[in-house]
């Protein structure tokens, strides 16, 4: 539905004028005339409204800020509020600019008569599709404040989990960026220095030494070219990401990383079994909560594998069958969801099998160091070992140059 800017009169003549939500202008003037106002003028709304969101689309607003507005709301629809006053609340205790824009936009919206999630919708930067669809079940449903507190629990736990990986991650980072800066100083100011002393005695380098003047003399006199690549290497691997095969593939690959490939698989496994479990408690259908996790499922590997499950279902055979085919859960969690079947506490067993990766995710996290420390260790070691000979080498010929 588009929205409308109108003006009418009313029977004692006095101008009106506001927004309405509809598919048309007729049936604009019709909810006009049921008011008891008469039409004078009717005209869209709309491509203002895409201006704004091309404007908010800019920018993004922070996991945090998000997790912050959905605990308020559920709060204050907890409490008995309207959505209005609950928006009107929220606005003005946001810090981000950009955000409380967002949520004057959404109040207009709701205010003109369109529903929460559809205004939500026009913001799909700010709010994915599970979130959105989560606020439809819980609008059809009247339990929405009940939703909106499933909606701040999976998100606290998604913000726990992504701090905590931005704290493991800070060392090797850490590291990284300065063994990158050591090569960038060595290649461009020491290495240089020998070179001009040993063509001198017409002497050859030795081969570490000229690796890093071949590195140094690509960097300085080729730098646009290696700008180019990187550019159009970035390109190519986004315009693939935009391809179905291509996004599999990756996500495929992803999935195959040392270390952090049974990280991500345990964290989107752990998202997925929470997502159903918390949903079946809800007393949300299977299928629309299928649905809903395919959409959200964050890898393409794992939502076809869902859409396997609806299928499943659908046909009257349960989820366990794609579960066993799919080789990508482990032993424990078929069991459960075999038992979950059997006894009707599905939602139940696959809270269980959720708090499991996320035990399984918190060691990985907590030892996520320990177990790249080998990794880093021996990039780390080719780095400086290369730096060191390529340093020493030269200064020991030249003691040997000059006792001849």
């Amino acid at each position: 539905m588009d929205l409308f800017q109108y003006k009418a009169r009313d029977k004692f003549n006095k101008p009106i004028h506001g927004l309405l939500s509809a598919s048309s202008i007729d049936l604009v003037a019709v909810k006009i005339k049921s008011m008891g106002y008469v039409p004078i003028s009717i005209a869209p709304k709309k491509q203002k409204a895409e201006y704004l969101n091309k404007v908010f689309s800019r920018k993004k607003v922070s996991f945090f800020e998000l997790n912050i507005f959905t605990r308020q709301l559920y709060t204050l629809q907890k409490a008995g509020i309207s959505i209005l006053a609950a928006m009107a609340a929220l606005k003005e205790q946001a810090h981000d600019q950009f955000f409380k824009k967002v949520i004057g936009q959404i109040s207009t919206d709701i205010e003109a008569g369109v529903s929460l999630s559809s205004a939500l919708e026009k913001h799909p930067q700010i709010f994915n599709q599970m979130y959105i669809n989560m606020i439809k079940i819980g609008e059809a449903s009247g339990r929405l404040d009940e939703i909106l507190e499933r909606l701040t629990i999976l998100g606290e736990h998604e913000e726990r989990i992504r701090l905590r990986i931005k704290v493991a991650t800070r060392y090797p980072l850490i590291v990284i960026t300065a063994l990158g800066i050591g090569f960038i100083i060595l290649t461009t100011f020491v290495v240089p220095r020998f070179a001009k002393v040993f063509s001198q005695f017409h002497v050859s380098l030795p081969l570490p030494t000229r690796i890093l003047l071949g590195t140094h003399y690509l960097i300085v006199n080729y730098w646009w070219m290696i700008l180019i690549l990187i550019i159009s290497a970035a390109f190519v691997f986004s315009r693939l990401l935009r391809t179905e095969k291509g996004r599999w593939l990756w996500d495929s690959i992803k999935l195959k990383i040392p270390v952090f490939g049974p990280l991500i698989s345990k964290l989107i496994l752990s998202r997925f079994t929470r997502i159903l479990s918390t949903l079946l408690s809800s007393g949300v259908p299977i299928l629309q909560i299928l649905e809903l996790a395919s959409g959200s499922a964050g890898n393409l590997v794992l939502a076809r594998v869902i859409d396997e499950m609806k299928v499943s279902v659908n046909q009257g055979k349960g989820m366990l069958p794609v579960i066993k085919e799919s080789g990508i859960f482990p032993t424990v969690v078929v069991q459960m969801v075999s038992v979950g079947e059997e006894t009707g506490k599905v939602s139940e067993l696959l809270g269980h099998v959720a708090d499991y990766y996320d035990e399984q995710t918190e060691y990985i996290i907590n030892n996520l160091v320990s177990l790249i420390e080998p990794m880093l260790i021996f990039i780390l070691g080719c780095g400086v070992l290369l730096m060191a000979l390529g340093i020493f080498l030269p200064m020991w010929n030249l003691i040997s140059l000059f006792k001849k």
